[in-house]
């Protein structure tokens, strides 16, 4: 199972390969607390589509991974999470600056957790509001098993026009 304990220190120690993903976008965490996250990306021109907006799946992407984050330090040792089922609400568009994701855990239950995010622009205006389903995978030990012997089965004959003919 992934070591999120190692993982969430290494980010705040600012080890920058350890998600290359967050790498990639530019998005930076600034505070992650137990069941809280803060990110913050500043909206570059390769995130606008057609119309010089920031491209709607840019901001979802960054509030996945916010409230993924403010789920993690919640996890015991033995568990993981993904995404199973995310909800968007676009609330304005944004060409430029720097979007802050806050992201809160809202429930978490034994095999599922339900997070919230809030998007902003730098001047507090909403832009997206998201909501996340998440499933907890949990390692279990497996036990150990007695390899179980083959019983021999003879092979079987049958009789068709005085033919004999082996049956697999």
């Amino acid at each position: 199972m992934f070591d999120y304990a190692t993982y969430l220190k290494r980010l705040h120690e600012g080890d920058l390969e350890i998600n290359p993903f967050l790498g990639f976008m530019g998005i930076r965490h600034e505070m992650i607390n137990d069941g809280y996250a803060r990110f913050r990306m500043t909206i570059r021109p390769e995130y606008l589509q057609g119309a010089g907006l920031v491209q709607g799946g840019v901001m979802v992407a960054m509030a996945d991974e916010s409230i993924a984050h403010a789920i993690m330090p919640l996890l015991k040792e033995n568990e993981g999470l993904t995404t199973v089922e995310l909800k968007s609400n676009f609330l304005a568009p944004v060409k430029e600056g720097d979007l802050i994701a806050e992201a809160t855990v809202f429930k978490k239950g034994k095999s599922i957790i339900i997070g919230d995010c809030l998007i902003k622009d730098d001047q507090d205006r909403p832009v997206l509001r998201c909501t996340a389903t998440f499933l907890i995978a949990t390692e279990k030990e497996k036990p150990t098993r007695k390899p179980k012997e083959q019983p021999v089965v003879p092979m079987e004959t049958k009789k068709e026009d005085n033919r004999q003919t082996h049956l697999f």
